[in-house]
């Protein structure tokens, strides 16, 4: 009970002044507080609270989850974000092999879009609420508690999002599609809360275009890092953000940078994105702690973070997971790229994006208008490789800009004669369809490429 009063009175003051930092601090090294800007402060209170020792670790269904949990509530509400979840959070168990039901919850904050035809097309932006916990060794014949404080893992996603909502919030007039704030409960136990909100608190009821995973964004190795799961639409938009004068900019990997929640919406074919300074020495250990984070740098992926949020939410055609199905109905006449059991052929090689490579982008020319206002976007382009070889029927089936789209349409209607497609050995009409990304590189000074 008495730690149920420390946390219920830290929730109370913790908008008034900042909580005080914990015991643990000596492992902050080199860095003054008096050097940070106000909003390095409070990614540092956010931290320095959820990663305390009160909370023992936020493992999976513990005390310290919860109150965690009620400190995001709180945070959110006090920003002027909805809360959909209920008073307790969004609640849900998980079985345990020896019958017990451990007890979880997610929070999820709701901020309108302005576009009323978006209205029910979300973009969700997660954080994972939990981590390790604690352990007891023996030491001299007596128990030692050891506690994971999870200042990085992830106390420092939290804070991002939480800042994050904070700044969307405040700027929603400037947001198209509606964006979900969601705090996972229980992901260190197979991402049960990010399963959990797909599957039960919203299931089909909701479009979700797109999702942004923020986990461990405190302190790393690796820099500022972005993944897709290599989604080319995902790609494409951070492509667009980056051409923009950023603070910082994530390099993209291919490489995932730990395990976490975007892997539930990767599951329901949700492109998504995940933003994480990736691996560092304290992982998993006692040592993670709110000195080690760097906090100058936090404020600066923030402010990164929300410029693709509001990108993200603003775009015209939302990312699509594949590209490997032709986006065109099937009249009864046309056979698809995957029906053909020897594929159309482009120049001797049945692999399309050969058509890009060796075609289009050889003859593609940027719109001289669409270069001087700075338009970029992807185009996908629809067409029929008839029965003896000619491309017809060229037409846009996503739009980016008229400018582009007219060039798109350009290089593909000129295209070559192809061998066409077969099945049984008989030549059939087939359906295909490419993505042309346009994509202008900065520049520097003197206009060399950087």
């Amino acid at each position: 009970m008495r730690r149920t009063v420390i946390v219920s009175l830290a929730l109370a003051v913790s908008f008034l002044i900042f909580p005080a930092l914990p015991a643990f601090s000596q492992y902050r090294t080199g860095y003054s507080e008096l050097e940070e800007s106000d909003m390095a402060g409070t990614l540092r209170s956010h931290v320095s609270y959820l990663s305390s020792i009160d909370l023992e670790g936020r493992a999976p269904g513990s005390a310290g989850e919860k109150a965690a949990a009620e400190y995001v509530r709180a945070t959110l509400e006090a920003y002027g974000v909805d809360i959909l979840s209920g008073e307790d959070g969004d609640i849900f168990g998980i079985s345990r092999e020896n019958g017990d039901t451990l007890v979880s919850r997610n929070v999820t904050g709701f901020v309108p879009g302005y576009d009323n035809s978006l209205k029910d097309r979300f973009i969700v932006v997660g954080a994972r609420l939990d981590n390790l916990g604690t352990t007891t060794l023996e030491v001299d014949g007596n128990p030692v508690t050891q506690v994971y404080p999870g200042a990085n893992g992830n106390a420092s996603g939290l804070a991002v999002m939480l800042e994050l909502a904070r700044m969307v919030s405040t700027n929603s007039i400037l947001f198209r599609r509606p964006v979900l704030f969601v705090a996972f409960g229980a992901s260190t136990e197979g991402f049960a809360g990010s399963w959990y909100f797909l599957n039960r608190s919203v299931g089909s009821e909701i479009k979700i275009d797109a999702m942004i995973n923020l986990d461990m964004l405190g302190t790393g190795n690796s820099g500022f890092l972005a993944y897709t799961s290599s989604n080319p639409d995902m790609n494409m938009i951070l492509s667009q953000v980056n051409s923009d004068i950023q603070p910082v900019s994530p390099e993209l990997t291919s490489q995932e940078p730990y395990p976490s929640d975007h892997r539930s919406f990767y599951a329901r074919e949700i492109p998504s994105v995940y933003f994480s300074t990736g691996r560092y020495p304290e992982h998993g250990t006692v040592r993670d702690v709110a000195g080690n984070v760097e906090y100058g740098p936090m404020e600066r992926e923030l402010e990164y973070i929300y410029n693709f949020t509001r990108f993200l939410a603003n775009v015209e055609n939302a990312p699509q997971f594949r590209m490997d199905k032709p986006a065109v109905k099937d009249d009864g006449k046309l056979r698809t790229y995957d029906e053909c059991d020897r594929k159309p052929v482009f120049l001797g090689n049945q692999d399309i994006r050969m058509f890009l490579v060796k075609w289009v982008y050889q003859y593609l020319k940027y719109p001289k208008a669409a270069v001087e206002d700075g338009i970029q976007g992807r185009v996908t382009v629809g067409f029929t490789i008839r029965k003896n070889g000619k491309v017809t029927d060229v037409t846009v089936l996503r739009s980016a800009h008229p400018l582009l789209d007219d060039e798109a349409v350009r290089v593909v209607a000129a295209s070559p004669d192809w061998k066409p497609g077969r099945i049984n050995g008989v030549p059939v009409d087939v359906a295909m369809s490419v993505a042309v990304d346009f994509k202008l590189e900065k520049k520097g000074k003197f206009g060399i490429k950087k």
